[in-house]
């Protein structure tokens, strides 16, 4: 890390807050530069020793467009310049450089300078050197490779006094203007302006900068010091700021006393890095960025620039060739398919604290826990985040869930991707709203009693050129291993979790959107990729671990930590795997090793992929085969208990050819909603924590597609069938009712003492029944009949010591769509033991029925 002098940054036990944005301390005086080469035009009175008191007349000479006079006064020994305005003509159609703003001709004049800073400097045997930016920095200025713009750039104190450099392309005349002086500085060419005042020290100053059709008032954005501190460099270095969006990317905020946005980003291998935007046309020559050293880091104070402003990094690669690249850790984008980052910050003030302290009361696996997963895009088309905030809240709430799903919401270039191929990890997309916007609807959720959770994808990321793929002009977010690198199933490119510098963007991702979104959950997806060096590859196109084996371990590091770190931030917040395969430990502690000898992966809850396959496979198939297929229903239960699990009937589900969740049940219509009514039944009833995706929950019969959403129409008063698709969402809503009241059906649900099976081995029949317990022993029976015939006096084993069983739901309800099948009165149990219970009791099984009992 390269060394900064004391005021360049804060002490690292200040608190963060204070060391980003309090002004630093005034620069020392610095000692007399060292001799640098002179210009042709200055050589000759460098040879002969000019000796300071001189140095008026040179510079006057170094800048004949000022046409500047010098009177000393005798008494005071000051000097007070004055110099013409040198307003020429700027090339045809080009305009001013920004950052600025237009000088207006009324303006009051600078506050004076301190009498000291203006003093010429005393006579002694100081060398005047030429002011001029020498050749190689020239040439690298020019070619947007320089990586400390700051040392060659603004003003600089040296024998002779203080240089003033800048570097404007397309400006007819550059003007320091400092108290009462205002010196117009040398056209060296090429946008290169300079000159050599015979002060003391580095005074406040500005520049007017003179264009074709305007005159332009504006800081020097190379005056600046850095803004960000030692602590932060090293944190970055280390890949340990866990707050890492508050320090990359682009921050208004105000520096040294002026108003400007901090530009910064990682780009280790860059030869260069400019910031190009709206306010300087795209044409980023004139705003070079300073590397801080090895962390990778490049920075750039812009004054005068603000919110809503687009910008671009252009980065020079290193062999020299350029490319302009989105933010990576832009917190606002652009609509797509447009691409640009934008300067934002938030001023969002949240209503949800009632919420954030109640979520803390219990962990997520043994609360109720039913999830309505949405894709935000399509659940109501064309509605942006702030009208989606008026609706769903409603709708959640009025069916019961207690949480919802969305799918990713982060920027993304594609639409047809859902999300899960993004671009922006740190913005909101922009298709529905600014990112305050979808704070209003989180908002809105919590104040209404829904949690959120947002799917989030850590485990790759589109080749878009503009975005992170080679984004410093090598492997620099991905895997430096090409075989490593691609994703095998969809074209995109994996991260490379090894480097500690991508693990700290991810692992501050995360905690960016529990934090300052206030998400109360993240689903992540495609774990299963993550994990495994041979996913989808075939032998010879992957390479074994440290150990010979086929477990990716810099992705199971991540992952670790990822999870140890939210949970240590964030309470209340829960994580959620999508992993498909038997991996070990996916919520078990990070710190407890399992058989397989690595310690758990640190999730909270697991989706459960082999219950779900198994079950839709049970479910479509004809009530008359099911017999032979009756294993899949009841196979869950050997390993309910090895995870934390959420049952998850997911928009994947429901897509690309495998039809609606009503569609795969076999037979007429009736039989389909019956199958359906009962699978759900059966769902809550079963060990885990639900989630059921938007449509499904009124029978929609077709697949769902992003372009349009759910057939809301089917819920229309006037069509026929309305009744049916309102049957079905009835029921949903008394599941969500029935189970939130009933701790049996969730406060055990990870404990083996809250199941018991009455019957798993009724094939024949298509029974399934079994018994669901809370923590005080109170039970719950659910009894799940997949036949389509009713079973009059069927008896079900049950505990001697409840008196009097009733029923609290029956998906066979008329309301509900069914053929109203019913028991209705308490059913009192008989001294006949049965299904090796020493009583039990007899029901009227309705046909393709599930039936919820508890005691009476």
């Amino acid at each position: 890390m390269t060394p900064r002098p004391e005021s360049s940054g804060s002490h690292p036990e200040q608190p963060a807050e204070q060391r980003r944005t309090e002004p630093p301390t005034p620069a020392r005086k610095k000692p007399a530069a060292k001799k640098q080469p002179a210009t042709a035009a200055a050589k000759k009175s460098a040879a002969g020793k000019t000796p300071v008191k001189k140095t008026a007349a040179a510079a006057a000479k170094s800048a004949p467009a000022a046409k500047a006079t010098v009177q000393k006064a005798a008494a005071k020994k000051t000097a007070k310049k004055t110099a013409g305005k040198a307003v020429g003509k700027a090339p045809a159609g080009k305009k001013p450089s920004a950052g600025s703003r237009v000088r207006d001709t009324a303006r009051t004049a600078p506050a004076p300078v301190p009498e000291a800073a203006v003093r010429p400097a005393p006579p002694e045997a100081e060398i005047a050197v030429s002011p001029a930016v020498d050749a190689g920095d020239r040439e690298r200025l020019l070619d947007g490779w320089h990586h400390a713009p700051h040392s060659v750039l603004g003003a600089h104190p040296v024998p002779g006094g203080v240089a003033f450099r800048a570097f404007r392309p397309y400006a007819r005349a550059v003007t320091v203007v400092s108290g009462g002086m205002s010196v117009a500085l040398h056209d060296d060419g090429d946008g290169f302006f300079s000159g050599l005042l015979p002060l003391r020290e580095v005074p406040a100053y500005r520049l007017l900068v003179t264009y074709e059709e305007a005159e332009l008032d504006t800081e020097d954005a190379y005056r600046f010091l850095p803004t960000l501190g030692e602590l932060d460099l090293h944190l970055i270095g280390e890949g340990r700021h866990e707050e890492l969006w508050t320090v990359l990317g682009a921050h208004p905020m105000t520096h040294q006393g002026v108003a400007g946005t901090r530009f910064s980003v990682w780009a280790p291998n860059a030869r260069g890095v400019r910031v190009a935007g709206s306010f300087n046309f795209w044409d980023g020559a004139a705003f070079p960025m300073r590397s801080l050293g090895s962390t990778g880091v490049w920075e750039l104070f812009v004054p005068g620039i603000g919110e809503g402003e687009l910008y671009k990094f252009e980065i020079t690669r290193p062999d020299g060739s350029k490319t302009l690249r989105a933010d990576p850790m832009a917190r606002r984008t652009e609509v797509p398919p447009a691409t640009s980052s934008i300067v934002t910050s938030s001023r969002y003030e949240w209503g949800d604290s009632e919420w954030l302290e109640r979520r803390t009361e219990l962990p997520a696996h043994r609360a109720p826990f039913s999830v309505y997963e949405v894709h935000l895009a399509s659940w109501r088309p064309g509605l942006t985040y702030r009208q989606l905030a008026e609706q769903l809240p409603a709708y959640v709430k009025d069916l019961g869930f207690t949480h919802v799903e969305l799918m990713p919401v982060a920027e993304h270039p594609f639409g047809g991707s859902w999300g899960y191929q993004v671009t922006g990890f740190y913005a909101p997309t922009a298709r529905l709203g600014t990112p305050d916007d979808f704070k209003y609807l989180v908002d809105a959720l919590h104040r209404a009693g829904i949690g959120v959770i947002m799917d989030w994808v850590p485990a790759h990321f589109p080749r878009d050129e503009w975005a992170l793929a080679e984004f410093d002009g090598r492997p620099l977010y991905e895997h430096s291993d090409p075989l490593r690198a691609a994703h095998p199933d969809w074209g995109t490119l994996e991260f490379d979790f090894g480097r500690r510098e991508v693990r700290n963007f991810l692992v501050a991702n995360a905690l960016y959107w529990c934090e300052e979104f206030h998400i109360d959950g993240l689903r992540v997806d495609a774990v299963a990729s993550m994990l495994y060096l041979d996913y989808s590859r075939e032998p010879g196109e992957w390479t074994p671990n440290e150990h010979g084996g086929r477990e990716n371990l810099d992705a199971v590091a991540f992952l670790q930590e990822m999870n140890a770190t939210v949970y240590r931030r964030v309470p209340g917040v829960v994580t959620i795997a999508e992993e498909s395969t038997a991996w070990d430990g996916v919520t078990r502690a990070t710190h407890h090793r399992g058989p397989s000898g690595f310690g758990g992966l640190g999730f909270g809850l697991k989706w459960n992929m082999g219950w779900m396959h198994d079950s839709l496979e049970y479910m479509s198939h004809e009530p008359v085969h099911r017999a032979y297929h009756h294993g899949e229903m009841t196979f869950s239960m050997v390993y309910a208990y090895s995870e934390n699990y959420v049952l998850p009937i997911s928009h994947d589900e429901v897509v690309h050819g495998k039809r609606s969740l009503v569609s795969k049940m076999p037979g007429d219509w009736w039989r389909r909603r019956a199958d359906l009514r009962a699978y759900l039944g059966y769902m809550w009833a079963h060990p885990g924590k639900q989630l059921l995706f938007m449509g499904q929950e009124f029978a929609q019969g077709a697949e769902w597609s992003e372009a349009h959403g759910p057939d809301w129409w089917l819920l229309d008063p006037h069509y026929g069938a309305e009744a049916d698709h309102r049957g079905v969402r009835d029921l949903v809503r008394d599941l969500n009712t029935v189970y939130r009241s009933t701790p049996a059906l969730w406060q055990n649900d990870t404990e083996p003492s809250g199941f018991r099976w009455v019957t798993g081995d009724a094939a024949d029949d298509n029974v399934l029944a079994f018994l669901r317990y809370d923590a005080d022993g109170s039970p719950l029976l659910a009894v799940c009949h997949f036949a389509p015939v009713v079973r009059h006096d069927y008896r079900i084993g049950v505990p001697d010591d409840v008196p009097a069983w009733h029923e609290v739901l029956n998906t066979d309800q008329a309301r509900y769509g069914g053929g109203g099948v019913t028991n209705p009165d308490p059913v009192k149990p008989e001294p006949q033991g049965w299904h090796g219970r020493p009583a039990s009791i007899r029901l009227t099984l309705p046909p393709l029925a599930t039936v919820w009992l508890r005691p009476a």
